[in-house]
C-alpha cells in the first residue's frame, strides 16, 4: 500500500514512517528537510509555504499530516502572529496537504486520513491557548471531511498529551521535569513515539474500516482520569 506521512523526519512523524515502512508499504515523506530513512522516498512540503506539491503516487491508501507546534505562554503574552503562525502550521498545512492528496487518496477506493489535535483541546490548560485553538480547528475539520469524504476516504484524528519527542525536549529535560510531567497522567509516564504510531497505523489500516470522524484519546488517561 502506498502511504504519505507529512512531517516524517522525526518525532511521532518519522515513527509512523518507520512502522509502515517495516509493515512492507511504501512511504513518501514530506518535509522541508530531506530524510535519511531506507525505504523512504523524500518530497519537500513547508507547512508554512507555498506552491505545488509534486511527486505524489497517482493513488494512496492512507496519508498522514504530523506538523505542529508546542506554543506555550500565557494569553497576556501571546501576539496575533502566535496564533497564526499555530494556525497556518496546523491547519492551513494540513489544508495544503489534504488538498495536494484528494485524487490520489480517491483512486485508492478506500483511504484513511489522520490529523493530529492535543489533549488541551478536550482539557483545558493554562497556556496553551493558541495551540488549543488551532488544534481545536483540526478537530472541526477532521469531522467534516469524514461527512463530505464518506465512505471512500475515512478521516480521524489522534489527540496526544505530552510525548518524548524532539518538540517536547524542554519541557522534558531534567529528572524534575519528567517525574513531574508523569505524575500529571493517570498512567504515570509520559508519552513514548511508538504510542502515537501504533494507534495511527491502526487508523490507517483496514482493520479500523468503520471508524470515520473521531478523535482518539492517547493520553495517559490525563482527558479523562484524575491522576
Amino acid at each position: 500500500m502506498n502511504y504519505a506521512v507529512f512531517g516524517g523526519t522525526k518525532g511521532i512523524g518519522k515513527g509512523i514512517a518507520e512502522q509502515l515502512i517495516s509493515q512492507g508499504h511504501s512511504v513518501w515523506v514530506l518535509s522541508r528537510n530531506q530524510v535519511d530513512l531506507a525505504g523512504a522516498t523524500w518530497l519537500y512540503f513547508d507547512a508554512e509555504g507555498q506552491g505545488d506539491i509534486e511527486g505524489l503516487p497517482d493513488h494512496l491508501n492512507g496519508m498522514v499530516y504530523a506538523p505542529g507546534s508546542i506554543n506555550l505562554k500565557p494569553f497576556r503574552g501571546l501576539k496575533e502572529q502566535d496564533f497564526q503562525k499555530d494556525f497556518a502550521v496546523s491547519v492551513l498545512g494540513a489544508v495544503r496537504a489534504l488538498q495536494a492528496c484528494t485524487a490520489a487518496l480517491k483512486s485508492a477506493g478506500q483511504a484513511s486520513v489522520v490529523l493530529y489535535s492535543t489533549v488541551a483541546v478536550a482539557q483545558g490548560m493554562p497556556f496553551h491557548a493558541s495551540v488549543a485553538a488551532a488544534k481545536g480547528a483540526v478537530e472541526g475539520l477532521v469531522r467534516s471531511l469524514a461527512a463530505e469524504w464518506a465512505p471512500a476516504i475515512r478521516v480521524n484524528a489522534v489527540a496526544p498529551s505530552l510525548v518524548r519527542t524532539p518538540l517536547a525536549e524542554r519541557l522534558l529535560n531534567t529528572p524534575e521535569k519528567e517525574e513531574q510531567s508523569a505524575k500529571r497522567h493517570a498512567l504515570a509516564r509520559v508519552g513514548e513515539v511508538s504510542d502515537i504510531a501504533a494507534v495511527s497505523c491502526f487508523l490507517l489500516s483496514p482493520e479500523s474500516g468503520w471508524v470515520s470522524g473521531q478523535v482518539w484519546s492517547v493520553d495517559g488517561g490525563m482527558s479523562r482520569l484524575r491522576a
